[in-house]
């Protein structure tokens, strides 16, 4: 094996050594803090207002809700979405989307066909990607829809996360 050999580094495929780490930061994860209530079938943005971490203060929990990275790079980014309703058996789809500049970029969906016996309160969609951020004026979004037959369907308490950090170079 060719280079140095030291606590820091691993040997690579390529019989070389190369060093070890790297950083994740900026990172951040931040949740909604109470119910959030939405129209039937209406796309709506998720106010997460309450962060777990926020490594570079890059996301705005009090007006926007959004994320800004201050660094550029490529992000992982994961949401996921629990969702409630009022009235049993009357999910009828729920979609979960992140959002890059206002515009869709990944999401999930899900719908239901329901027996008459089933009872429906609460489902969970996740969806994530890996985007490329240019760290000044790019902004992260989390999205939900939920479509029902009855009942105000809402993005439940402590259960609507989204998680963003940067993956290392």
């Amino acid at each position: 094996a060719t280079g140095t050999k030291d606590a820091t580094t691993f040997l690579r495929g390529d019989n070389t050594f190369a060093v070890a780490g790297g950083s994740t930061a900026p990172y951040c994860s931040v949740y909604r803090n109470g119910n959030q209530t939405l129209s039937d079938a209406t796309w709506t943005k998720i106010q997460f207002n309450a962060e777990i971490v926020d490594s570079a203060g890059a996301f705005d929990s009090s007006s926007n809700y959004r994320y800004t990275p201050q660094t550029s790079g490529y992000y992982f980014i994961t949401l996921n979405l629990t969702i409630g309703i009022t009235a049993d058996n009357t999910i009828d789809k729920l979609s979960a989307a992140i959002y890059k500049n206002g515009s869709m970029i990944t999401g999930s969906q899900a719908t239901r066909d329901w027996d008459t016996t089933g009872i429906n309160y609460n489902d969970v969609i996740n969806t994530s990607i890996i985007v490329q951020l240019n760290g000044s004026s790019d902004y992260i979004e989390g999205w939900g829809y939920i479509d029902v037959t009855s009942g105000t369907p809402r993005f439940e308490s402590q259960a609507a996360l989204i998680n963003i950090f940067k993956m290392t170079e």
